[in-house]
């Protein structure tokens, strides 16, 4: 459990931060981005969620992912290797399952898509579009990381590119009752 008694410490001021395992880094480190756009994209969540009281199911999904995003970013700060000496919070399979079982229930009532979306439409669609760009930010950062020689969990990646395309879906559900999606009109302003 986390014991936060200061909030400031000045450990940070010259630039650098330390990952789980103690480690310093600099605040620009790979690492520390890919943590850093998962936080925001929790944000994003937060404030997504004030619009979603109408749909308590989604709510209640979007709260739950909020807190699997804290255990992503503890995924993403403590480096596979050297393995730490505790046992690290890693994302599971089960929970990328989870969101697949989520995208199919919220997908089995919406209209095939015969046009790309625009993001908008009911206020909780467009910040639920928002968080899916913010996701995806989050996916390219973890796999630049990677790309840089960086362990990475592989299934932390797994969970990004699912959690984009829920966002994607959750998106259109939450316009399906009456916004109804924004489509894309190819060169309709020509």
């Amino acid at each position: 459990m986390v014991v936060l008694n200061r909030i400031y410490t000045r450990t940070g001021d010259d630039g650098e931060t330390r990952l789980a395992s103690g480690a310093p880094v600099s605040k620009s480190d790979a690492r520390v981005e890919a943590y850093g756009t998962v936080d925001e994209l929790n944000a994003v969540l937060g404030v997504a969620r004030l619009h979603s009281g109408q749909n308590d199911r989604i709510d209640a999904m979007l709260g739950r992912i909020q807190n699997e995003l804290f255990d992503l970013g503890a995924d993403l700060a403590t480096p596979l290797d050297p393995p730490p000496k505790w046992e690290a919070l890693r994302i599971v399979p089960s929970q990328i399952d989870r969101l697949e079982g989520e995208i199919d229930w919220m997908n089995e009532s919406l209209k095939a898509l015969d046009s790309f979306i625009l993001p908008g439409g009911a206020p909780l669609s467009a910040h639920l579009h928002l968080a899916r760009t913010v996701c995806r930010r989050a996916e390219r950062d973890a796999v630049r990381l990677m790309e840089a020689g960086e362990a990475v969990n592989p299934e932390a990646v797994r969970y990004l590119n699912r959690l984009s395309d829920h966002l994607f879906v959750a998106a259109r559900r939450a316009n399906a009752n009456g916004a109804g999606d924004v489509l894309w009109k190819p060169g309709a302003t020509r």
